[in-house]
Formats: C-alpha cells, structure tokens, sequence
C-alpha cells in the first residue's frame, strides 16, 4: 500500500484547507466538563475565520514522512518510528493512522503558529480529508462525512495530546460559519449538536463588529488547559464554570438576536470569570488590549486557552471603528504583534 500511494501522489498530490477560529466558552466541549456540568447544558461558541491551514501530499522517499510547517523546523522520520511527543506529533500521529509512508506533508497556514486559533486542529482535519480523498483513489469509498472528519482528528489529537481535549476547534474546521455547539453528554446521543448562528448568506453583515490581534507571543494551551482540569477535577471552582456556561448561553442568544451590547458584556463576564481561575490567562499585552475593548465600550475575550496567542473583540461598528485605531497603537509596542484578518469563513473544509 505505502508504494501504490507513492505512485498515486507521483501522478497528482492531494489537497485540502480548512479554517481556524476565534471562540467563546472553550474548555466546556471537553467531557471532563460537560459530564458533569450536562444538565445545565454547557456550550461554546465559535466562529471561523478566512485564515486557512492548506495541507499538500507529495511523493517522498521510501519508508519515510516529511513535514514542513511555517514556524517549525522540518521533520524527518521512518514511517514506523515517527515521535508523536514532537511539536509536529499530531502530524505524525494522523498518517500513523492511515499507514501513509514514502509521503511529505507540507502545511500552510495563514494565522501565526501557536497563536490559539486552533490551527493545529484545523491542520489535523485538512491532512485526515486529504488523507482520505488519496485512499478513495484506490477504493472507490466516498470521503469522510464533515462529522466523521472532525471527531476522526479530534480522537488522534486526544490520543497523543497527554491531556483531555476539546472538539470545538475542528468543528469549526470542518463546516465553518458562525456557530454554537452543545454538548449533551448522553450516552447514545451525538456527541454534539450545532446551532447555526449565521448563515452563509448573513456572516458579511457580523464582520463589521469584529476586531482580531495576534499579541506577538505564542501560547502554550496545555499549561492554562491543564490547570483548569486539574482545579475542576479536584473540586475548585465548579460554580465558576456553571457562570462561564451561562455567560456562553446568554452571549449566543444576545447575538443571535442582534443585542450586540449585552453580547459584550457576556464576553467582558466570562473572560472576568476566568482570570479569577487564572490571572495569567491574560498577559500584558492581552490585558492592556482587553482594557481598551471595555474602555471603548466593546467584548473582548482571549482566544482558545489564552495566555498569548490572540485576542478578539466585538461591539458596534462605531465602536470597533474607534477600537481598531486604538489597538493598532497598542500593538505597535511589539514586535510581530498585528491586526489580523477578520473575514468570516462560511465553506469549512475543502477538498483539492
């Protein structure tokens, strides 16, 4: 099988892309949480972002993976010893899974690396699809279902992550747009249910109220993650994340119903709420950033696990207007910190 892909990537390379995303109410889509916390119908919000991760399959030598990804070194390894314990393990792990050697893997992402936008997800759901539109050229078999996508990434990021993981990032990669996701935690009921918040024709009209800065430092989501399943396993803080998850239900309606003011101020509620848990969730940059969004009467809350990587604001679009000149000053105190792009990602995962 390794030799038959070999010839079929030799004849034509297989592609996909999926995007990153900005959230809110992360870390309940992880079921440490939502078991417990299920009957108060815990959610996250998410909204995908025009930052695309795209993932290339080239032939390579026999026996062996390559990767290259903007802002890693390049990797080399034999097939059946590639470290999963590797800043590119998650990689690794995904064509593990599909037996894949004699392949290269080239990522390319639009968002920094490690800026907590969920890229690495979005890379792992983009190489699983890529993956499976190769193998569909020797079986015939249709690809993976956008669902079956996302949880078949999801699983393998959890299987060599070394700490539980939530499923919000790819779902986001998988079908894109302006959602929240519920998790009901029952057993023989879906995993989750998505609550689409706008449509493919309405996400243009929601970019107007929307600001995102990359802070100019790299996150590192297992050591703020980490500490918060540690605080709720032993018993810390559980009525904290009963108001995160209230603050998440009553910032989807509040959009939902265009009240863009109290969706802020969930926003602005549930990022107090976690820096009571963990002051550093915010670093300086991030904090000076979210000050100004309250001071220009918008939301402002960290994205993924915080603690470097990105913030994201929202408000009225006068207010955002006056707030974009306001954190381009501030980001210009550091060196690679920057607006992003905030257009809205509507298509999710794409082949080819």
């Amino acid at each position: 099988m390794p030799d038959k892909l070999r010839k079929l990537l030799e004849s034509e390379p297989a592609e996909a892309s999926a995007p990153c995303r900005i959230d809110m109410g992360g870390t309940l889509d992880i079921s440490t949480f939502y078991y417990p916390l299920r009957h108060i119908s815990p959610c996250t919000f998410n909204i995908a972002m025009n930052l695309r991760t795209r993932v290339r399959l080239l032939p390579h030598a026999r026996g062996k993976v390559k990767i290259s990804s903007r802002g890693f070194e390049n990797a080399e390894y034999p097939a059946d010893a590639a470290p999963f314990a590797h800043p590119l393990g998650l990689m690794f792990a995904v064509a593990a899974y599909f037996g894949a050697s004699g392949v290269r893997i080239d990522i390319d992402s639009a968002s920094p690396p490690r800026s907590a936008l969920g890229g690495s997800s979005a890379a792992a759901v983009a190489l699983v699809a890529a993956f499976e539109k190769l193998m569909g050229r020797t079986s015939g078999a249709a690809p993976l279902s956008r669902e079956n996508t996302a949880l078949l990434a999801h699983a393998l990021e959890e299987s060599v992550a070394g700490v539980p993981c939530g499923l919000q990032d790819q779902l986001a990669a998988a079908y894109g747009g302006v959602n929240a996701w519920y998790w009901p935690g029952e057993i023989g009921s879906p995993a989750f249910s998505r609550r689409v918040i706008r449509d493919k024709q309405s996400p243009d009209s929601l970019r107007q109220h929307l600001l995102v800065a990359y802070c100019g430092i790299p996150h590192e989501s297992r050591n703020i993650n980490g500490r918060w399943v540690e605080q709720f396993l032993s018993g810390k803080h559980r009525s904290l994340w009963a108001e995160i998850i209230e603050c998440t239900q009553k910032f989807v309606e509040a959009l939902s119903a265009g009240e863009i003011q109290m969706a802020c101020e969930m926003m602005n509620r549930e990022t107090r709420i976690r820096r009571k848990m963990t002051p550093d969730v915010l670093e300086e940059m991030g904090e000076n950033l979210a000050r100004a969004a309250i001071e220009n009467k918008c939301g402002a809350r960290f994205t993924g696990a915080g603690g470097g990587g990105c913030i994201w604001a929202l408000g009225e679009t006068d207010a955002v207007r006056k707030l974009k000149g306001v954190w381009t000053d501030i980001l210009s105190q550091r060196k690679g910190a920057c607006l992003l792009d905030a257009a809205i990602d509507s298509e999710g995962l794409i082949l080819g």
